[in-house]
């Protein structure tokens, strides 16, 4: 059975940094596509960015230019590099790889 577990979400200025980590257990990490979705408060949970296991990424418009997604194949580990945060970039972000979600890691973007 496989288990996700994010980390590094919090309280941070606009034009701020994070970095979210998430933690695969139970997992063919090496083979399969990471990403990572946020969900702001009654908003639907949206695509943030996606990595392919040869390392292709992709990212939401909204995003591009400021978010990096990376994966540590040895560690399990994917990784959400955020800068220049903004206040809609307030959410839950929730890691995915297929079929499991993470439980999910509040990031909140004010002054």
């Amino acid at each position: 059975q496989g288990q996700l577990v994010e980390s590094g979400g919090g309280l941070v200025q606009p034009g701020g940094s994070l970095r979210l980590s998430c933690a695969a257990s139970g997992i063919t990490f090496n083979s399969i596509d990471v990403a990572w979705y946020r969900q702001a408060p009654g908003k639907s949970r949206d695509l943030v960015a996606t990595m392919s296991p040869r390392g292709t990424t992709n990212y939401a418009d909204s995003v591009k230019g400021r978010f990096t997604i990376s994966r540590d194949n040895a560690k399990r580990t994917v990784y959400l590099q955020m800068r220049s945060l903004e206040p809609d970039d307030t959410a839950v972000y929730f890691c995915r790889i297929r079929p499991w979600w993470g439980q999910g890691t509040q990031v909140t973007v004010s002054s």
